[in-house]
């Protein structure tokens, strides 16, 4: 697909078909737009050329949260369907993106994983979320709509390395949406290897860390994951990209009632990440039918955060947003997929 080529790449790739150069250009600002190729000023014997090759730009359903939320259902070349979530903060517009259709990982208290993995997202397709979106939005590549990215949707950003970090060279490409590194968070369950990975191949991002429990046995609970590494492995492993980028590490943390949100709790939370560089993030567990868990209570969650910041460590409740449209944390799922694809 041609969004995961470079306007450097598509210029070449023209050349090798038999158009000039500046049609290469013709082509990537027009995907980078979001035109379909009927919009484009393309003459007809190119578009017929590259049909094949050219993206989808198709929203299936639009939802909107009573807190301003947007929910993307958007169709893929192959007919599959990923969700994105438009964030709406008062520093800006944040997209949370997917990397997969579905999820291999199987945490407990996920939708996403409900029926497996489907199969990894290309770095286009991870892009083009952003492309419809910021169309959507009225933005464009030299003045983009959104100012923020989160890979947090539907699967896990590390099972899919390469499409992943080529994604994010892809999306940071001054020729492209030019976006910051320092403006685009990356959520992992923690898979060792490839925290390393990332920071080793120069990345970076912000990192976060979706950690739910306070020991192995708990964590093993609720996160498959936890049978392969150890929290104690994520932590000297977050401690090293942190070396290397000097990045601040966030984890997030769903409080699950009764499992995971008392005192004690709190204590070993914040003796685990004791001398870490690192922000907290806690989230009361949100609504997903099929699973059965239960969030703890606002009042309770509060009590949690004032804990771990009497104990020096920094920690806020995050908001939850678009839980109305089944958009928040956890809520993404292949239902849509079932439903329009």
């Amino acid at each position: 697909m041609l969004l995961d080529f470079s306007l450097k790449e598509i210029q070449q790739l023209a050349l090798q078909k038999g158009f000039p150069s500046f049609r290469g250009k013709q082509i990537f600002d027009a995907i980078m737009n979001g035109k379909n190729i009927n919009q484009s000023n393309l003459p007809k014997d190119i578009k017929e050329q590259i049909q094949e090759e050219y993206p989808n730009f198709e929203i299936v359903k639009k939802l909107v949260s009573k807190d301003g939320t947007i929910k993307y259902a958007l169709r893929m070349k192959d007919g599959q369907v990923v969700e994105s979530v438009l964030m709406s903060h008062d520093y800006g517009k944040t997209l949370c993106v997917s990397s997969q259709v579905g999820c291999a990982m199987g945490c407990k208290f996920c939708a996403s994983s409900l029926n497996g993995l489907v199969r990894n997202l290309t770095a286009g397709e991870i892009l083009q979320q952003v492309v419809i979106v910021n169309k959507d939005l009225g933005g464009m590549i030299k003045k983009r709509a959104i100012t923020n990215i989160v890979l947090m949707g539907m699967g896990e950003p590390l099972d899919n390395y390469e499409n992943v970090t080529k994604f994010l060279k892809l999306v940071c490409d001054e020729d492209g949406f030019n976006f910051s590194e320092r403006n685009i968070t990356l959520s992992t369950c923690g898979i060792v290897p490839k925290i390393y990975q990332l920071a080793d191949d120069g990345f970076s991002v912000t990192l976060t860390i979706s950690l739910h429990a306070t020991s192995d046995d708990k964590r093993k609970q609720t996160m498959p994951i936890a049978n392969a590494y150890s929290i104690k492995q994520i932590i000297d492993a977050c401690k090293y990209y942190f070396k290397k980028t000097g990045r601040r590490i966030s984890f997030e943390y769903a409080l699950i009632a009764g499992q995971n949100d008392s005192n004690q709790d709190a204590e070993k939370l914040a003796g685990l990440v004791k001398g870490l560089n690192c922000h907290i993030n806690i989230i009361p567990l949100n609504d997903v039918k099929e699973r059965g868990l239960k969030g703890t209570e606002i009042r309770k969650a509060y009590a949690f955060v004032e804990k771990l910041n009497s104990l020096g460590v920094t920690a806020t409740k995050r908001r939850s947003m678009g839980e109305d449209i089944a958009g928040a944390c956890g809520q993404l799922r292949q239902s849509v997929i079932k439903e329009e694809a």
